[in-house]
């Protein structure tokens, strides 16, 4: 049973992971028609083509997202991305003949695990892309995943390896809504039952509250993690209401990690709509975050220990 992004009917996920340097990409490629929105909330994003998703502005189809690590230096899988898609005949296709595939993509910091010279480029994106199939999405630490780390505030030995998740729910009549999310939070992870899942690790064999870290210790020297990610649906919706899809997928963010949305995060969420089944955006959206929630622990709970930093299962 698939209970993954690609669930949703049309959809494909391509990881490309570099275990040398810690580091990869992951891109999730769209039915026709798609309709694409976003929203923003953490201070230190890092960003490509968001604007042209806000309601106000005339392109609503999205081609593909690109989810990279590299933190700045990672927007350039996009490009691989785009040479991809407009190889294959993926994207807007203009007056003139010209087929332009529309990427939005956000980037996650990454660079102070493995090599960090190395970065996800061009050529990483395109080979995404090529890998992107319907099969259940790969979780843990891959692609976009690779480098990931939750309540990095002292650095890697205390910290817990992050990783991609994913988690599709059943609406029932072929209605589907599904999250892919890459968890690289300040924060730490919270499970069902509001205990710490993944967090900062004490120096006996169990964590210590971010919170109170951050009344005790100097806060980190700059914007260094984030929670990026996607909410994929095969409901009908318009811009707006993908938009408003977007913005409640922070609801599952924010159920999930404590805290979030801090000054040091670049949480950003894309949402995707491919148009087949009408549908309130209500519905999409609250379960939109409920996928979130659980795909935030699933990242958590299949990533593998790299680069010194321990799953949430290694004690010690």
């Amino acid at each position: 049973m698939n209970n993954t992004l690609t669930a949703v009917p049309g959809f494909r996920v391509g990881h490309i992971t570099d275990l040398d340097a810690i580091t990869g990409c992951t891109a999730v490629i769209c039915p026709p028609h798609t309709v694409g929105g976003v929203d923003v909330r953490g201070g230190g994003p890092g960003t490509r083509e968001v604007e042209l998703l806000r309601p106000l502005y005339q392109v609503s189809e999205v081609t593909a997202v690109m989810l990279a690590g590299g933190s700045a230096f990672g927007l350039a899988a996009a490009d691989g991305a785009m040479r991809y898609l407009e190889e294959h005949g993926l994207g807007y296709s203009t007056r003139m003949g010209f087929t332009v595939p529309i990427v939005p993509s956000a980037i996650l910091f990454d660079l102070g695990i493995g090599n960090g010279t190395i970065r996800p480029d061009a050529a990483m994106g395109y080979a995404a892309c090529a890998a992107a199939t319907t099969d259940p999405v790969e979780q843990g630490s891959v692609g976009v995943g690779t480098g990931c780390q939750v309540c990095a505030l002292r650095g890697s030995a205390y910290a817990t390896k992050g990783g991609i998740g994913s988690a599709a729910i059943d609406l029932g009549n072929g209605l589907i809504v599904a999250a892919l999310v890459a968890v690289n939070a300040v924060g730490e992870i919270l499970d069902e039952q509001g205990k710490i899942l993944a967090g900062l690790r004490d120096d006996v064999g169990g964590f210590m509250p971010i919170m109170e870290a951050f009344r005790l210790l100097p806060p980190p020297p700059v914007a260094a993690a984030t929670v990026i990610g996607v909410v994929a649906t095969n409901a009908r919706l318009t811009k707006a209401e993908v938009n408003k899809v977007a913005q409640m997928a922070h609801d599952g963010l924010a159920r999930a990690v404590r805290p979030a949305h801090t000054m040091y995060d670049g949480d950003t969420f894309f949402a995707l709509a491919s148009g087949v089944i009408p549908a309130d955006v209500n519905l999409i959206g609250m379960y939109g975050a409920e996928a979130v929630t659980q795909a935030i622990r699933s990242g958590v709970r299949a990533a593998q220990s790299l680069g010194g930093v321990r799953a949430c299962y290694t004690q010690g």
